[in-house]
């Protein structure tokens, strides 16, 4: 076991008590808790096995401490999704362990996130709508939206310092440049925000299409949706006399019957579809455009070689920070990620550069 694979579990503990602590429903912030104790066991257990003490291995890093300071800023949720992440991480590394040490797989190494729902499904207190909470929470926001906004700044980024030293090098930083990258920054982020609109506002009307069609066969043949409804819950494991009553009572208001049918026949969330179209598009415009913008400020103020140099130093800044920013989910080291980042940036703004440049001498020529 390595020293990142500890520290990975000292993380999940220290997050999980944040989560814990910041947790309103009683309920699910003991269950919260005892999911720290759990990592926070695997991580002693761990460490006695490299002769490391706990307090050698005890402090949060940096990483956790930013996902802390996200969840202070923008709520706990996003956390909480993160964590599902790196709990998928953790059982790669442990898998990784087993392999290298032949050590039999048991089945068992699977995401912590098992143990998690085990604990929610089999806490007595542990009401439906809590655990639905849970499930609505931890699917619709978290590690992803994060990422999503990282990874929005970057393609806005490398679109437009691309573009810009494409121009630059046709033109030797001169007049267009400003012109062309302001041009490139709204038509990407139009474009972004659009591709956004048409994403999310066409899975919405094709959900809402299925569920009518559900309704529709519900009120038009009710035997054949019975009968629909008793094979999902058979197929539960639920003994037949059991299913019978469930769906006789389910039957009696159809409203409720849709929305098992919906749910487990559809596999479609109804909360995910009150998701705004013009709130998505509107992120995606703006988390490209801050992105864009990096490589487009020199040449608000000065132009030439100056600007393509000063262009290029922000833009290699801004760069290394997404790349940094990266690792808050991959767990990588942050140098190699950031440099990486800057490595790929760097090589596409040249050889759009090049492409310029042979453009511009032959335009002169």
């Amino acid at each position: 076991m390595k020293k990142s694979s500890i520290q990975t579990e000292v993380d999940a503990s220290y997050l999980y008590s944040k989560l814990a602590e910041n947790e309103s429903d009683e309920v699910l912030s003991g269950v919260f808790m005892q999911m720290s104790e759990i990592e926070k066991s695997h991580a002693v257990a761990f460490a006695a096995k490299m002769n490391l003490t706990f307090d050698e291995i005890s402090s949060p890093s940096w990483r956790a401490k930013v996902l802390n300071r996200i969840g202070k800023t923008f709520g706990y949720d996003y956390v909480l999704g993160a964590l599902m992440d790196t709990e998928k991480q953790l059982a790669t590394a442990i898998i990784q362990h087993k392999n290298k040490a032949s050590i039999p797989i048991s089945g068992n190494e699977d995401s912590h996130v098992k143990i998690l729902k085990s604990i929610l499904e089999n806490e007595t207190r542990v009401s439906g709508p809590q655990l639905a909470r849970f499930e609505k929470r931890h699917r619709s926001v978290g590690g992803n939206a994060i990422r999503a906004a990282v990874l929005g700044g970057n393609d806005g980024l490398v679109s437009n310092f691309s573009l810009v030293m494409g121009i630059a090098g046709a033109t030797q930083g001169q007049a267009g440049v400003l012109v062309a990258g302001l041009a490139g920054l709204l038509a990407g982020a139009l474009s972004m925000a659009l591709g956004e609109w048409i994403s999310v506002k066409s899975s919405q009307e094709l959900y809402e299409n299925q569920m009518a069609l559900e309704m529709d066969e519900l009120e038009t043949n009710p035997e054949g949706e019975r009968k629909e409804l008793k094979l999902i819950y058979l197929a539960k494991g639920i003994p037949n006399e059991q299913a019978e009553a469930i769906v006789e009572e389910l039957m009696k208001d159809k409203f409720k019957a849709h929305d098992v049918l919906v749910k487990e026949e559809l596999g479609i969330n109804a909360e995910e579809l009150k998701g705004s179209a013009i709130e998505a598009a509107l992120s995606s415009f703006v988390l490209f455009g801050i992105g864009a913008v990096i490589p487009v400020l020199p040449f608000m103020f000065t132009n030439g070689m100056q600007a393509i140099v000063l262009s290029t130093i922000f833009s290699a800044i801004g760069l290394f920070l997404i790349g940094a920013a990266i690792t808050i989910f991959t767990g990588k080291n942050v140098w190699y990620s950031g440099f990486r980042q800057v490595f790929f940036g760097l090589a596409a703004a040249a050889v759009t550069f090049g492409i310029g440049k042979l453009i511009g001498v032959e335009l002169a020529g």
